[in-house]
Protein backbone atom coordinates (compact mmCIF):
# COMPACT_ATOMS: atom_id res chain seq x y z
CA UNK A 1 0.00 0.00 0.00
CA UNK A 2 2.63 2.51 0.64
CA UNK A 3 4.59 1.42 -2.59
CA UNK A 4 1.31 1.79 -4.04
CA UNK A 5 0.52 5.64 -2.77
CA UNK A 6 3.32 6.75 -3.88
CA UNK A 7 3.16 5.84 -7.30
CA UNK A 8 -0.33 7.28 -6.87
CA UNK A 9 0.67 10.47 -5.73
CA UNK A 10 3.25 10.78 -8.35
CA UNK A 11 0.58 10.14 -10.94
CA UNK A 12 -2.07 12.74 -9.29
CA UNK A 13 0.49 15.28 -8.97
CA UNK A 14 2.79 16.16 -12.27
CA UNK A 15 5.01 18.50 -10.86
CA UNK A 16 6.53 15.75 -8.75
CA UNK A 17 7.52 13.40 -11.91
CA UNK A 18 11.02 13.14 -12.66
CA UNK A 19 11.76 15.49 -15.87
CA UNK A 20 12.42 13.19 -19.01
CA UNK A 21 16.66 12.85 -19.88
CA UNK A 22 17.88 15.92 -21.58
CA UNK A 23 15.25 17.62 -19.25
CA UNK A 24 15.70 19.91 -15.94
CA UNK A 25 14.94 22.14 -13.58
CA UNK A 26 17.15 24.48 -14.73
CA UNK A 27 21.00 25.20 -14.38
CA UNK A 28 19.96 27.67 -11.65
CA UNK A 29 18.57 24.71 -10.04
CA UNK A 30 15.45 26.85 -8.30
CA UNK A 31 15.50 31.26 -8.26
CA UNK A 32 18.46 32.93 -6.59
CA UNK A 33 16.30 35.45 -5.39
CA UNK A 34 12.63 35.78 -4.05
CA UNK A 35 11.01 35.85 -7.74
CA UNK A 36 7.90 38.19 -7.90
CA UNK A 37 7.36 36.50 -11.33
CA UNK A 38 7.02 33.02 -12.65
CA UNK A 39 6.70 34.25 -16.49
CA UNK A 40 7.25 37.09 -19.37
CA UNK A 41 4.70 37.79 -21.70
CA UNK A 42 7.03 40.50 -24.68
CA UNK A 43 4.99 42.31 -26.76
CA UNK A 44 7.65 43.68 -29.36
CA UNK A 45 6.75 46.28 -31.57
CA UNK A 46 9.24 45.87 -34.40
CA UNK A 47 10.73 49.02 -36.35
CA UNK A 48 10.80 51.33 -33.21
CA UNK A 49 7.31 52.65 -32.44
CA UNK A 50 7.39 57.13 -32.14
CA UNK A 51 7.13 57.44 -27.93
CA UNK A 52 6.50 61.30 -29.10
CA UNK A 53 3.19 60.06 -30.61
CA UNK A 54 2.11 57.46 -27.46
CA UNK A 55 3.32 58.05 -24.47
CA UNK A 56 5.79 60.79 -24.13
CA UNK A 57 3.70 64.00 -24.14
CA UNK A 58 5.77 67.10 -25.66
CA UNK A 59 3.51 70.35 -26.47
CA UNK A 60 6.59 72.53 -26.87
CA UNK A 61 7.06 70.71 -30.33
CA UNK A 62 3.77 71.79 -31.39
CA UNK A 63 4.73 75.17 -30.08
CA UNK A 64 8.24 75.18 -32.26
CA UNK A 65 6.55 73.08 -35.26
CA UNK A 66 8.48 73.45 -38.27
CA UNK A 67 11.32 75.36 -36.74
CA UNK A 68 14.81 73.89 -36.84
CA UNK A 69 16.36 71.46 -33.82
CA UNK A 70 18.54 73.73 -31.69
CA UNK A 71 22.39 72.27 -32.10
CA UNK A 72 22.67 72.67 -28.63
CA UNK A 73 19.83 69.91 -28.33
CA UNK A 74 21.32 67.80 -30.58
CA UNK A 75 24.64 67.92 -29.33
CA UNK A 76 26.41 66.42 -32.01
CA UNK A 77 24.76 63.19 -31.85
CA UNK A 78 25.39 60.65 -34.44
CA UNK A 79 22.24 60.63 -36.94
CA UNK A 80 21.81 57.80 -39.70
CA UNK A 81 22.28 58.05 -43.19
CA UNK A 82 18.87 58.89 -43.80
CA UNK A 83 18.46 62.41 -42.24
CA UNK A 84 22.06 63.14 -41.40
CA UNK A 85 22.55 64.94 -44.96
CA UNK A 86 19.68 66.62 -44.40
CA UNK A 87 20.19 70.53 -44.81
CA UNK A 88 17.03 71.51 -42.55
CA UNK A 89 16.26 69.20 -39.44
CA UNK A 90 12.36 70.60 -38.59
CA UNK A 91 10.51 69.93 -35.52
CA UNK A 92 7.69 68.22 -35.94
CA UNK A 93 4.99 68.25 -33.44
CA UNK A 94 2.34 65.19 -32.57
CA UNK A 95 -1.28 65.92 -34.30
CA UNK A 96 -2.67 63.44 -31.67
CA UNK A 97 -4.12 65.04 -28.93
CA UNK A 98 -2.62 63.73 -25.20
CA UNK A 99 -4.41 62.98 -21.73
CA UNK A 100 -3.73 62.50 -18.07
CA UNK A 101 -5.58 58.84 -17.30
CA UNK A 102 -6.16 57.17 -14.23
CA UNK A 103 -4.98 57.75 -10.75
CA UNK A 104 -1.52 57.95 -12.07
CA UNK A 105 -2.30 60.31 -14.42
CA UNK A 106 -0.15 59.15 -17.16
CA UNK A 107 0.47 60.93 -20.29
CA UNK A 108 -1.27 58.67 -22.96
CA UNK A 109 -2.40 59.68 -26.80
CA UNK A 110 -5.94 59.69 -28.36
CA UNK A 111 -4.87 56.86 -30.15
CA UNK A 112 -4.49 54.24 -27.48
CA UNK A 113 -7.55 54.51 -25.93
CA UNK A 114 -7.61 51.20 -24.25
CA UNK A 115 -4.24 51.05 -23.44
CA UNK A 116 -5.14 54.93 -21.62
CA UNK A 117 -7.73 52.42 -19.56
CA UNK A 118 -5.24 50.29 -17.64
CA UNK A 119 -2.50 53.12 -17.28
CA UNK A 120 -2.94 52.85 -13.33
CA UNK A 121 -1.64 49.01 -14.07
CA UNK A 122 1.53 50.34 -16.40
CA UNK A 123 5.08 50.79 -15.40
CA UNK A 124 6.07 53.76 -17.71
CA UNK A 125 9.85 53.83 -18.79
CA UNK A 126 10.50 56.89 -20.47
CA UNK A 127 13.68 56.73 -20.44
CA UNK A 128 15.28 54.11 -22.06
CA UNK A 129 18.44 54.21 -24.27
CA UNK A 130 20.55 52.07 -26.75
CA UNK A 131 23.83 52.51 -29.09
CA UNK A 132 21.97 50.53 -32.03
CA UNK A 133 20.76 53.06 -34.36
CA UNK A 134 19.48 50.61 -37.23
CA UNK A 135 17.38 47.94 -37.12
CA UNK A 136 19.07 44.87 -37.16
CA UNK A 137 21.50 45.44 -34.55
CA UNK A 138 18.88 47.03 -32.53
CA UNK A 139 16.60 44.14 -32.40
CA UNK A 140 18.80 41.92 -31.83
CA UNK A 141 20.61 44.12 -28.70
CA UNK A 142 16.84 43.75 -27.04
CA UNK A 143 16.66 39.93 -27.84
CA UNK A 144 19.86 39.05 -27.31
CA UNK A 145 21.70 41.87 -24.95
CA UNK A 146 24.25 41.96 -27.86
CA UNK A 147 23.99 44.09 -31.54
CA UNK A 148 25.95 40.73 -33.05
CA UNK A 149 23.94 37.99 -33.78
CA UNK A 150 25.36 34.72 -32.58
CA UNK A 151 24.22 34.95 -28.60
CA UNK A 152 21.30 33.14 -26.82
CA UNK A 153 17.92 35.16 -26.93
CA UNK A 154 16.59 36.17 -23.30
CA UNK A 155 14.11 33.14 -23.68
CA UNK A 156 16.79 30.74 -23.81
CA UNK A 157 18.61 32.27 -20.77
CA UNK A 158 15.70 31.72 -19.23
CA UNK A 159 14.90 28.05 -19.98
CA UNK A 160 18.68 27.46 -19.06
CA UNK A 161 18.32 29.08 -15.69
CA UNK A 162 14.93 27.87 -14.67
CA UNK A 163 13.95 25.08 -16.61
CA UNK A 164 9.89 24.57 -17.41
CA UNK A 165 7.15 24.72 -15.19
CA UNK A 166 5.00 22.50 -18.20
CA UNK A 167 5.65 18.98 -19.43
CA UNK A 168 4.19 19.59 -22.49
CA UNK A 169 4.72 22.60 -23.80
CA UNK A 170 7.75 24.14 -24.39
CA UNK A 171 8.86 26.81 -22.11
CA UNK A 172 9.63 29.42 -24.98
CA UNK A 173 7.30 30.33 -27.59
CA UNK A 174 7.01 32.62 -30.48
CA UNK A 175 4.35 34.17 -32.61
CA UNK A 176 4.48 36.98 -34.94
CA UNK A 177 1.08 38.61 -36.78
CA UNK A 178 0.13 37.29 -39.47
CA UNK A 179 0.77 39.41 -43.39
CA UNK A 180 3.16 42.01 -41.94
CA UNK A 181 5.18 44.46 -43.57
CA UNK A 182 8.30 45.93 -42.22
CA UNK A 183 12.12 44.57 -41.10
CA UNK A 184 12.60 41.43 -41.48
CA UNK A 185 12.71 39.28 -38.20
CA UNK A 186 15.51 36.35 -38.24
CA UNK A 187 15.22 33.54 -36.15
CA UNK A 188 18.45 34.31 -34.27
CA UNK A 189 15.88 36.15 -32.03
CA UNK A 190 14.44 33.99 -30.63
CA UNK A 191 17.92 31.09 -30.72
CA UNK A 192 19.58 29.40 -28.16
CA UNK A 193 23.47 30.32 -29.76
CA UNK A 194 25.94 28.95 -28.13
CA UNK A 195 23.40 27.46 -25.40
CA UNK A 196 22.12 23.49 -25.70
CA UNK A 197 19.74 23.41 -28.66
CA UNK A 198 16.47 22.38 -26.65
CA UNK A 199 16.59 25.77 -25.23
CA UNK A 200 15.37 28.12 -28.34
CA UNK A 201 11.73 29.25 -29.17
CA UNK A 202 9.30 27.32 -30.53
CA UNK A 203 7.46 29.31 -33.42
CA UNK A 204 3.45 28.85 -33.24
CA UNK A 205 2.32 30.12 -36.62
CA UNK A 206 -1.50 30.30 -37.67
CA UNK A 207 -3.07 28.09 -40.10
CA UNK A 208 -3.69 24.12 -39.56
CA UNK A 209 -0.31 23.25 -38.15
CA UNK A 210 1.05 25.58 -35.62
CA UNK A 211 4.13 23.73 -35.08
CA UNK A 212 5.71 22.69 -38.22
CA UNK A 213 6.25 18.92 -38.65
CA UNK A 214 4.61 18.19 -35.48
CA UNK A 215 2.22 16.00 -36.92
CA UNK A 216 2.60 12.34 -37.91
CA UNK A 217 2.81 11.38 -41.40
CA UNK A 218 -0.30 9.65 -42.98
CA UNK A 219 -0.12 5.84 -42.27
CA UNK A 220 1.41 6.39 -38.75
CA UNK A 221 -0.06 5.63 -35.65
CA UNK A 222 0.17 7.22 -32.25
CA UNK A 223 1.41 4.03 -31.12
CA UNK A 224 4.01 2.99 -33.96
CA UNK A 225 5.57 6.58 -33.07
CA UNK A 226 5.98 5.78 -29.33
CA UNK A 227 7.53 2.51 -30.31
CA UNK A 228 9.84 4.20 -32.94
CA UNK A 229 10.66 7.17 -30.35
CA UNK A 230 11.15 4.14 -27.78
CA UNK A 231 14.09 2.67 -30.20
CA UNK A 232 15.53 5.84 -30.93
CA UNK A 233 16.20 6.58 -27.64
CA UNK A 234 17.56 3.41 -26.85
CA UNK A 235 20.44 4.16 -29.71
CA UNK A 236 20.96 7.84 -28.91
CA UNK A 237 21.38 6.85 -24.66
CA UNK A 238 24.12 3.82 -26.44
CA UNK A 239 25.37 6.55 -28.15
CA UNK A 240 25.63 9.19 -25.22
CA UNK A 241 27.64 6.70 -23.14
CA UNK A 242 30.65 6.22 -25.70
CA UNK A 243 30.15 10.18 -27.06
CA UNK A 244 29.11 12.03 -24.16
CA UNK A 245 27.59 14.74 -26.06
CA UNK A 246 25.05 17.16 -24.44
CA UNK A 247 23.18 18.02 -27.92
CA UNK A 248 22.64 14.02 -27.55
CA UNK A 249 20.60 14.37 -24.77
CA UNK A 250 19.08 17.77 -26.31
CA UNK A 251 18.20 15.49 -29.27
CA UNK A 252 16.35 12.90 -26.90
CA UNK A 253 14.48 15.63 -24.99
CA UNK A 254 13.31 17.63 -28.16
CA UNK A 255 11.86 13.92 -29.66
CA UNK A 256 9.89 13.21 -26.51
CA UNK A 257 8.48 16.97 -25.92
CA UNK A 258 7.26 16.60 -30.19
CA UNK A 259 5.52 13.82 -29.04
CA UNK A 260 3.90 15.38 -25.78
CA UNK A 261 3.34 18.31 -27.97
CA UNK A 262 1.16 16.65 -30.27
CA UNK A 263 -1.54 16.83 -27.91
CA UNK A 264 -0.91 19.48 -26.10
CA UNK A 265 -0.63 22.15 -28.88
CA UNK A 266 -4.04 21.15 -30.44
CA UNK A 267 -6.15 22.12 -27.56
CA UNK A 268 -3.94 25.40 -26.29
CA UNK A 269 -4.31 26.60 -29.83
CA UNK A 270 -8.18 25.45 -30.19
CA UNK A 271 -10.10 28.10 -29.04
CA UNK A 272 -13.57 26.70 -28.70
CA UNK A 273 -13.92 26.73 -24.99
CA UNK A 274 -13.34 30.70 -24.94
CA UNK A 275 -16.80 32.64 -23.86
CA UNK A 276 -17.94 35.35 -26.49
CA UNK A 277 -17.09 37.97 -24.08
CA UNK A 278 -13.45 36.77 -24.04
CA UNK A 279 -13.36 37.66 -27.84
CA UNK A 280 -14.58 40.66 -27.50
CA UNK A 281 -12.26 42.29 -24.79
CA UNK A 282 -9.58 41.21 -27.03
CA UNK A 283 -11.71 42.42 -30.26
CA UNK A 284 -12.51 41.57 -33.16
CA UNK A 285 -9.73 40.16 -35.13
CA UNK A 286 -8.96 37.59 -32.15
CA UNK A 287 -11.08 34.82 -34.18
CA UNK A 288 -8.61 34.98 -36.95
CA UNK A 289 -5.57 32.80 -36.12
CA UNK A 290 -2.23 34.53 -36.64
CA UNK A 291 -3.73 38.16 -35.90
CA UNK A 292 -2.14 40.32 -33.00
CA UNK A 293 -5.22 39.93 -30.61
CA UNK A 294 -5.67 36.06 -31.49
CA UNK A 295 -1.75 36.02 -30.27
CA UNK A 296 -2.30 37.88 -26.93
CA UNK A 297 -5.30 35.22 -26.04
CA UNK A 298 -3.02 32.20 -26.90
CA UNK A 299 -0.36 34.31 -24.81
CA UNK A 300 -2.68 34.12 -21.94
CA UNK A 301 -3.62 30.14 -22.49
CA UNK A 302 0.29 29.65 -22.66
CA UNK A 303 0.33 31.40 -19.87
CA UNK A 304 -2.25 29.35 -17.79
CA UNK A 305 -0.55 26.15 -18.82
CA UNK A 306 3.15 27.08 -17.30
CA UNK A 307 4.78 28.40 -20.48
CA UNK A 308 7.92 30.85 -19.03
CA UNK A 309 8.20 32.78 -21.86
CA UNK A 310 6.13 34.06 -24.62
CA UNK A 311 7.34 36.76 -27.58
CA UNK A 312 4.86 38.33 -29.70
CA UNK A 313 6.08 40.17 -32.60
CA UNK A 314 4.29 42.63 -34.48
CA UNK A 315 6.42 44.67 -37.60
CA UNK A 316 5.56 47.62 -39.29
CA UNK A 317 6.72 50.21 -37.02
CA UNK A 318 9.38 51.85 -38.83
CA UNK A 319 7.82 55.10 -39.99
CA UNK A 320 10.09 57.07 -42.14
CA UNK A 321 7.12 58.39 -44.00
CA UNK A 322 3.49 59.04 -43.92
CA UNK A 323 3.79 58.25 -39.90
CA UNK A 324 -0.03 59.81 -38.74
CA UNK A 325 -2.15 57.25 -40.29
CA UNK A 326 0.41 54.17 -40.19
CA UNK A 327 0.81 54.88 -36.61
CA UNK A 328 -2.95 55.13 -36.49
CA UNK A 329 -3.87 51.66 -37.90
CA UNK A 330 -1.21 49.97 -35.79
CA UNK A 331 -2.60 51.29 -33.13
CA UNK A 332 -5.73 49.95 -33.74
CA UNK A 333 -4.35 46.53 -34.32
CA UNK A 334 -2.59 46.31 -30.88
CA UNK A 335 -3.95 48.91 -28.72
CA UNK A 336 -7.18 46.77 -27.75
CA UNK A 337 -5.48 42.94 -27.70
CA UNK A 338 -2.89 44.23 -24.98
CA UNK A 339 -4.80 46.22 -22.53
CA UNK A 340 -7.48 43.41 -22.98
CA UNK A 341 -4.28 41.06 -21.99
CA UNK A 342 -3.67 43.10 -18.66
CA UNK A 343 -7.07 43.05 -18.40
CA UNK A 344 -7.76 39.34 -18.37
CA UNK A 345 -4.63 38.37 -16.95
CA UNK A 346 -5.68 40.18 -13.79
CA UNK A 347 -8.73 38.85 -13.48
CA UNK A 348 -7.65 35.53 -13.38
CA UNK A 349 -4.84 36.02 -10.97
CA UNK A 350 -2.49 35.61 -13.53
CA UNK A 351 -1.02 39.32 -13.14
CA UNK A 352 0.44 38.88 -10.03
CA UNK A 353 2.90 36.63 -11.53
CA UNK A 354 3.29 37.89 -15.00
CA UNK A 355 5.63 40.34 -16.40
CA UNK A 356 4.10 42.02 -19.53
CA UNK A 357 6.25 44.32 -21.59
CA UNK A 358 5.78 46.15 -24.30
CA UNK A 359 8.22 47.77 -26.62
CA UNK A 360 10.40 48.19 -29.62
CA UNK A 361 14.65 48.71 -30.25
CA UNK A 362 14.41 52.33 -30.56
CA UNK A 363 12.29 55.54 -30.29
CA UNK A 364 11.89 58.20 -33.32
CA UNK A 365 13.44 61.53 -33.72
CA UNK A 366 11.64 64.76 -32.64
CA UNK A 367 12.46 66.08 -36.14
CA UNK A 368 10.59 65.58 -39.50
CA UNK A 369 12.86 63.34 -41.82
CA UNK A 370 12.90 64.86 -45.15
CA UNK A 371 11.05 67.69 -46.06
CA UNK A 372 7.88 68.51 -43.45
CA UNK A 373 4.94 69.13 -46.21
CA UNK A 374 1.33 69.54 -44.84
CA UNK A 375 0.11 66.71 -42.28
CA UNK A 376 2.09 63.86 -43.67
CA UNK A 377 5.49 63.62 -41.90
CA UNK A 378 8.36 61.10 -41.24
CA UNK A 379 10.50 60.52 -38.00
CA UNK A 380 13.61 58.99 -38.25
CA UNK A 381 15.47 56.25 -35.78
CA UNK A 382 16.49 57.70 -32.40
CA UNK A 383 18.33 55.83 -29.91
CA UNK A 384 19.10 58.18 -27.21
CA UNK A 385 15.34 57.98 -25.44
CA UNK A 386 12.44 55.92 -26.31
CA UNK A 387 9.28 54.68 -23.92
CA UNK A 388 8.77 50.89 -22.64
CA UNK A 389 5.83 49.82 -20.35
CA UNK A 390 5.56 46.69 -17.92
CA UNK A 391 3.02 45.50 -16.27
CA UNK A 392 2.18 42.94 -13.28
CA UNK A 393 5.38 40.89 -12.07
CA UNK A 394 6.83 42.94 -8.70
CA UNK A 395 7.12 46.01 -11.09
CA UNK A 396 5.21 49.45 -10.04
CA UNK A 397 1.82 50.01 -11.02
CA UNK A 398 0.80 53.76 -12.27
CA UNK A 399 4.48 54.24 -12.24
CA UNK A 400 6.09 56.93 -14.48
CA UNK A 401 10.12 56.11 -14.34
CA UNK A 402 12.98 58.41 -16.20
CA UNK A 403 11.84 61.93 -18.10
CA UNK A 404 13.21 63.15 -21.51
CA UNK A 405 13.68 67.03 -21.79
CA UNK A 406 11.15 69.05 -23.27
CA UNK A 407 12.01 68.32 -26.93
CA UNK A 408 12.51 64.87 -26.09
CA UNK A 409 15.49 64.33 -27.49
CA UNK A 410 18.00 63.90 -24.43
CA UNK A 411 17.27 62.02 -21.58
CA UNK A 412 17.18 64.46 -18.41
CA UNK A 413 17.12 61.83 -15.60
CA UNK A 414 16.86 58.12 -14.40
CA UNK A 415 18.21 56.22 -18.00
CA UNK A 416 17.64 52.69 -18.31
CA UNK A 417 19.62 51.22 -20.96
CA UNK A 418 18.82 47.84 -22.43
CA UNK A 419 21.39 45.72 -20.38
CA UNK A 420 19.25 47.49 -17.21
CA UNK A 421 16.23 46.62 -18.48
CA UNK A 422 17.22 43.12 -18.79
CA UNK A 423 18.58 43.01 -15.17
CA UNK A 424 15.94 43.96 -14.22
CA UNK A 425 13.70 41.27 -16.21
CA UNK A 426 15.70 38.60 -14.38
CA UNK A 427 15.08 39.88 -11.13
CA UNK A 428 11.48 39.86 -11.30
CA UNK A 429 11.79 36.44 -11.66
CA UNK A 430 14.01 35.93 -9.01
CA UNK A 431 17.53 35.62 -11.08
CA UNK A 432 20.93 37.14 -10.04
CA UNK A 433 21.67 38.66 -13.76
CA UNK A 434 25.34 38.25 -13.00
CA UNK A 435 25.15 34.37 -11.88
CA UNK A 436 23.33 33.08 -14.66
CA UNK A 437 26.21 32.63 -16.95
CA UNK A 438 27.87 29.84 -19.41
CA UNK A 439 30.84 29.13 -20.60
CA UNK A 440 31.76 29.16 -24.39
CA UNK A 441 35.16 29.41 -25.97
CA UNK A 442 36.74 30.09 -22.70
CA UNK A 443 34.53 33.30 -21.26
CA UNK A 444 32.16 33.19 -19.05
CA UNK A 445 28.86 34.79 -21.11
CA UNK A 446 25.35 36.77 -19.62
CA UNK A 447 22.43 38.07 -20.81
CA UNK A 448 23.86 41.37 -19.90
CA UNK A 449 27.49 41.00 -20.67
CA UNK A 450 29.56 42.32 -18.29
CA UNK A 451 27.19 45.39 -17.74
CA UNK A 452 23.88 45.80 -16.12
CA UNK A 453 22.09 46.94 -13.07
CA UNK A 454 18.51 46.42 -11.48
CA UNK A 455 16.22 49.79 -12.07
CA UNK A 456 15.10 49.74 -8.23
CA UNK A 457 13.28 52.42 -8.90
CA UNK A 458 10.45 50.41 -10.72
CA UNK A 459 10.39 47.49 -8.51
CA UNK A 460 7.40 46.95 -6.57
Amino acid sequence: MGLGGIALANLLNPATRAAPTGSDHGQLGAPTLAPRAKRIIYLFMSGGPSQLDLFDYKPLLNQKHGQQLPEEVRGGQRLTGMSGNQSSLPLVGSPFKFSRHGQSGQWVSEILPHTAGISDDLCMIHSMHTEAINHGPGVTFLQTGSQIPGRPSMGAWLSYGLGSESEDLPSFVVMITKNKGGQPLMTHLWGAGFLPARHQGVRFRSGGDPVLYLNNPKGITEGSRRLLLDRLRELHEHQFQNTPDSEIQTRIANYEMAFRMQSSVPEVTDFSDEPDHVFEEYGPDSRDPGTFAANCLLARRLAERGVNFIQLYHQDWDHHGGLPNSIKNLARETDQPAAALVRDLKRRGLLDDTLVVWGGEFGRTNYCQGKLEGASFGRDHHPRCFSTWMAGGGVKAGHTHGETCEYGYNIVNDGVHIHDLHATLLNRLGIDHERLTYKFQGRRYRLTDVFGKVVQGVLA
